[in-house]
């Protein structure tokens, strides 16, 4: 047997043991029994203006994968374009950017507390203290500020930017204005006011915070490959880049930066999987998993267990596939998800 057919031998196999994995939904007590223990909530985003964005999750007990959820529960669909899912205590709060929603849903169950509506283009949020979330934009120059013990809107911080992912040190919430943008705005969450800015490369995307405090901004460097993408590395405390790492094609457009569990090593997208350690000195030279025909969009890693996490979204209209590999790369399960599976929430 040749290695191609090997190949097909294999891909058959994987499509019939993720199929054999979802769950219809049929049974709600059976569903409610799932919700209630670890897993990984999956956004699915849908076709924009379709209206088909839903919410899968992937229980960890069984193995299972549970589709459009919150229409199982709620009755309803979840709306246009969800973007992601910010678990606070008892709640988990789903943010539907095109719909300009928050579903507050009870996280154990998903049942509807409130939606919160009226928002431009929103995108993620952050968790800044027991009472107070902000929440990013895509098209508006403002943060959104949610009260938290009220579930509604409490004010607005003025950017003068747009803004996307944002991460929290100390006082200090850092905010990447990515669509068509090239800084980290700094707010003080105290007083709610920006207070600076960082000039990094053109549109930061995603940011995480490392075990030694310091920032990584991922820039993609643009959509149309002009400027070369760019990981830097940021001292929060004093606002200063002490390292850039040059991507060194412009056909590179890195995105979904993460952590592992011990904070030592970060993970992106490239059309592959890759890997670095903190304490590199240069990129890595080959992804730490290659695409193998898969169009990979997006990455979580769960920093409890360290399982990793990517979707393929296929060709945007079918369902897509959620892939779980571990630390070494290795296979350990794919399921089917639904149309266009973008980010995790681990709970």
């Amino acid at each position: 047997m040749n290695l191609p057919r090997i190949s097909i031998l294999l891909a058959i196999l994987l499509l019939l043991f993720s199929c054999k994995k979802s769950s219809d939904n049929s049974d709600p007590e059976a569903l409610a029994t799932v919700l209630k223990g670890e897993g990984t909530f999956i956004i699915n985003e849908g076709n924009y203006l379709a209206g088909n964005g839903s919410l899968s999750f992937y229980s960890y007990a069984n193995g299972k994968i549970y589709n459009d959820i919150f229409y199982s529960v709620n009755a309803r669909p979840l709306g246009d374009v969800p973007n992601s899912v910010t678990i606070n205590g008892n709640n988990a709060y789903i943010i539907v950017n095109n719909s300009g929603n928050i579903e507050v849903v009870e996280k154990n169950s998903l049942k509807v507390l409130k939606t919160i509506s009226g928002l431009n283009s929103p995108r993620n949020l952050l968790i800044v203290s027991n009472e107070k979330a902000y929440v990013s934009s895509l098209y508006s120059n403002n943060i959104v500020v949610v009260n938290l013990l009220t579930n509604s809107i409490s004010g607005n911080i003025a950017l003068r930017r747009t803004s996307e992912s944002m991460v929290l040190v100390a006082n200090k919430a850092f905010i990447s204005s990515w669509s068509q943008g090239k800084e980290i705005m700094v707010v003080n969450t105290v007083t709610d006011k920006a207070v600076d800015s960082i000039l990094v490369a053109p549109e930061p995307e995603s940011m995480v915070v490392d075990k030694n405090q310091k920032l990584w901004v991922l820039c993609s460097g643009g959509y149309t490959g002009q400027v070369h993408a760019e990981l830097d590395r940021i001292n929060p405390y004093t606002d200063v880049i002490e390292k850039q790492f040059v991507f060194p094609a412009k056909s590179s457009y890195p995105t979904c930066l993460q952590l592992n569990k011990t904070k030592d090593t970060l993970y992106y997208v490239d059309s592959g999987l890759w890997k670095m350690s903190i304490d590199a000195a240069i990129l890595p030279s080959a992804p730490f998993v290659k695409p193998a025909g898969r169009f990979v969009y997006k990455l979580g890693v769960d920093p409890r267990y360290n399982r990793i996490f990517y979707t393929d979204a296929i060709d945007y209209k079918q369902k897509g596939y959620v892939i779980q590999i571990n630390s070494k790369g290795l296979l350990i399960d794919s399921c089917r998800a639904d149309i266009i599976p973008g980010s995790f929430c681990f709970k």
